[in-house]
């Protein structure tokens, strides 16, 4: 009998799969299918150039964001301004590759803050139920009712245009409809059985959060990640416009459309090097969220090719 299964073929001993394989072929058919969308792949390329722009950028450019060439007034782009110089003689190229990293560090900064707070509360309130539930949702009920925008303008001007700031300012006044649309989803992932058994078991509240309910909706957060980057830029970008966000000596992009629009007829290339930047932004953020939720939705058109 031993020779017998000695002679035996390595492919006929059965493989199980665990719960890593099966993980490893879902995060495989997810990447496959985002491959398949060829917007979300052309959205992460202008992405990835536009990070690589904005850490290599500065290191390039002959002139800082405070550095003023006197002989050089409005000059327009050429060989030594690659994107020419405003009215006081600053290098565009190098505000707006430092604007560039200082508006992508506010967003992700800043999406990623109130998803994690967003999530949290949401999921909390929904797995609690009962007084919990009721004092989360009326809190949360309560601010979107205010005029956040206003609250906004009103706080980040007592910042003085500090960077750090504008990232808490926007924090707070960001996680109200996020943590609503996570609460509705996790209303429906509290009745799953393996909710319940955790709850019998007496495993804690919080560790139930963060162990069951938040990453079964790990999809949407994902997507919800990307397209609040896209919405804390027009954010910061409406602030600055309105002078309540970043100020001199520090620059955004948004800083510097408030001093491009001033003077677009006479220099419209201090308004469009730094337009055309936040435009390639978002769009490449906003082609990726497309890109992952057609690629974590298993009835989207995606899903169905891969």
């Amino acid at each position: 009998m031993s020779d017998v299964l000695s002679m035996m073929p390595a492919a006929a001993t059965p493989k199980i799969a665990g719960p890593g394989r099966r993980s490893h072929s879902r995060m495989r058919l997810y990447a496959r299918r985002f491959r398949r969308n060829k917007p979300a792949v052309v959205g992460v390329a202008i992405f990835v150039l536009l990070v690589l722009v904005a850490v290599i950028g500065p290191r390039i450019a002959r002139y800082s964001i405070s550095e003023i060439d006197f002989l050089a007034l409005a000059q327009p782009p050429g060989g030594t301004h690659w994107f020419g110089t405003n009215q006081t003689g600053l290098d565009l190229y190098a505000m707006t590759v430092h604007g560039l990293g200082r508006s992508m560090i506010i967003a992700v900064a800043v999406s990623l803050l109130t998803l994690l707070i967003a999530s949290f509360l949401g999921a909390l309130a929904a797995y609690m139920g009962g007084w919990v539930e009721k004092i989360i949702l009326g809190v949360i009920n309560f601010i979107l009712v205010m005029p956040l925008f206003l609250l906004e303008a009103l706080v980040a001007q007592k910042t003085g245009g500090n960077w750090l700031w504008l990232i808490v300012v926007l924090t707070a006044f960001g996680w109200m409809v996020m943590a609503r649309v996570i609460w509705q989803l996790s209303t429906s992932i509290r009745e799953r059985e393996y909710i319940a058994a955790a709850r019998y078991m007496g495993v804690r509240g919080v560790v139930v959060v963060f162990r069951h309910m938040i990453p079964n909706i790990g999809s949407l957060l994902v997507v919800q990640f990307t397209l609040g980057i896209v919405s804390t830029v027009m954010s910061e970008t409406a602030l600055s416009f309105l002078g309540f966000g970043i100020k001199i000596p520090d620059v955004s992009l948004g800083s510097m459309l408030i001093d491009g629009q001033s003077v677009l007829t006479t220099t419209p290339w201090a308004f469009f090097f730094p337009a055309g930047t936040m435009t390639l932004l978002t769009i490449s953020v906003a082609l990726m969220a497309d890109g992952l939720r057609d690629a974590l939705d298993p009835n989207s058109a995606a899903g169905g090719r891969a």
